[in-house]
Formats: structure tokens, sequence, C-alpha cells
């Protein structure tokens, strides 16, 4: 029986969760979507950095690539907006594995900056790309066409997606492969794990979510702008969350993500 007791507390707060549009009022709604959208976003860089050893201060990178995905396909080629989402983590992996090769190469400070300069150079080409209207952004007006709830829905299956993902991997081999190449990565290589395939998985898991997470966002926002969208206060704000709730963890980028929203999110009655 103790087993199944232990997951009793999820489930009553999952079922909250799932009831909650139907009783909250929009502001405990909002909290509860960045929340969502926030964990996701720390599970994964508390993956790569926390997990795998490898910080990167460049994941905005995949967070500007799923929300332009999100606004370019749903607003310009009227894809549904789901779809457009799924495409943005889609193009967010081709686009970690296009890149892997040469960051793989780095270790240490020189993998953050270089993950950074990627991130950077992202946002110089999409300012000055006519294909996405310049710097000037883009009105994601496809956001207007779906109601609080679901948006809510959207940004809570991302939340839960983002966790269960981390969950499954860390009790996997390759979770193990993770912890062990990121404690001593020559010891990890004797006893067989294969680094650039372990590196190259988690990289792309991690993108992918990213890209996920990214158009939930914008999908939240309405509005995207490169100067936004790859700016380094998405990196500064998950290194905020993970540190803050524990490094390393499953719990913490839960903990840091609410400390973080309830933080900066206006205060109003719930």
């Amino acid at each position: 029986m103790k087993p199944k007791m232990r997951f009793l507390p999820l489930i009553a707060i999952l079922a909250i969760l799932i009831s909650l549009p139907s009783w909250a009022s929009e502001y405990t709604i909002s909290v509860i979507m960045l929340i969502s959208i926030y964990t996701a976003m720390a599970q994964m860089w508390n993956l790569l950095g926390g997990y795998a050893g490898l910080l990167s201060l460049g994941m905005q990178a995949f967070i500007g690539i799923g929300g332009y995905a999100l606004a370019v396909f749903s607003v310009d080629y009227g894809v549904n907006i789901y779809i457009s989402i799924l495409l943005g983590g889609i193009f967010s992996v081709i686009f970690a594995f296009l890149i892997s090769p040469a960051l793989f190469k780095m270790s240490g400070v020189y993998f953050a900056i270089g993950s950074w300069v990627v991130a950077e150079a992202l946002l110089l080409w999409f300012s000055n790309w006519k294909f996405v209207r310049y710097a000037q952004g883009i009105n994601i007006v496809t956001a207007y066409h779906i109601t609080t709830t679901q948006l809510y829905y959207v940004a809570l299956v991302v939340g839960l997606l983002g966790v269960i993902l981390v969950y499954a991997l860390m009790r996997s081999k390759t979770g193990l492969a993770l912890m062990a190449m990121r404690d001593n990565p020559s010891a990890a290589e004797i006893m067989g794990v294969e680094l650039y395939i372990t590196k190259l998985k988690c990289y792309l898991i991690s993108s992918f979510m990213m890209g996920i997470t990214g158009g939930a966002m914008y999908l939240y926002q309405a509005y995207i702008l490169p100067s936004s969208a790859f700016s380094i206060s998405w990196t500064v704000a998950m290194t905020f969350m993970v540190i803050i709730g524990g490094i390393g963890t499953m719990e913490g980028p839960i903990v840091g993500s609410i400390l973080y929203v309830l933080l900066t999110h206006p205060r109003e009655p719930i």
C-alpha cells in the first residue's frame, strides 16, 4: 500500500490543476500558466546544467525558434496553433543537431560562452531577416482565437511533459550516464559511456522541450520580438529558478518557478 499511497498527493494536486479553470480567478489561472511554462523551461536547463554538467547560456535560442515557429506558421501560413507549437520543437531539435558538433568540442565556460554566442547570432539574424519582419516583431493574432481555458491547458500539458520527461530520463540508463559524465567524464568513458552520444541525447531532448515552451510562452504573450525572444534574460531567469529551488533535483525547478512567478507577477488578490 505504501508505494500507492505515495502517489495520492500527486493525484490530488493534478486533479486540482485540471479543475482549476472552472472555479479559480483569472489571476490564479494566469499565475499557474506561467508557473507551468517556467517549470518546463527550468527542468530543461536543469537537465543540461544540473544533471549533465553542460552549463548553457544559450537556451534562449530555442525559446526564440519555438516562438517564431508559432508566429510564422500560425499567422502567415494558417497552420493549426498546436501543430505550430510542435513544429517549434522540431525546428529546435534540427538546429540543436546542426550546432552540436561545434559546441561539443568545448567544455566548461567555453561551452557556456559558445552557446551564448549562438543565441546572439540568431538575435542578429532574426533582427535583419525580412521573412520574420525584421526587428519590428510579429503580432500573433491567432493567439486571440483560443480561450483562456485552452491556453491554460496548453501550459499545463507543457509543464507536466517537462517534468515527466526528466523524471523518466533520469531513471533510465541514459540518466545514469549523464550523471556519470557530469561527475567524471574520463571515468565514465572508461566505464563504457559514449560521451558524445549521451550529450547529444540530452541536448536534443532539452532543445525540443525548450522550443515547445517558447511556443507556449509566446502564445500567452501574443507578440514576439527578436530582442525579447533571444534575450539572455530567459537564461538568467532559468538559472535563478534552478539554483534557488535546488540544482540537480527534480523538485528544484518546480519550487524555483513558483518563487520566481510569485516574485515577478503583480500582486493581486487570488
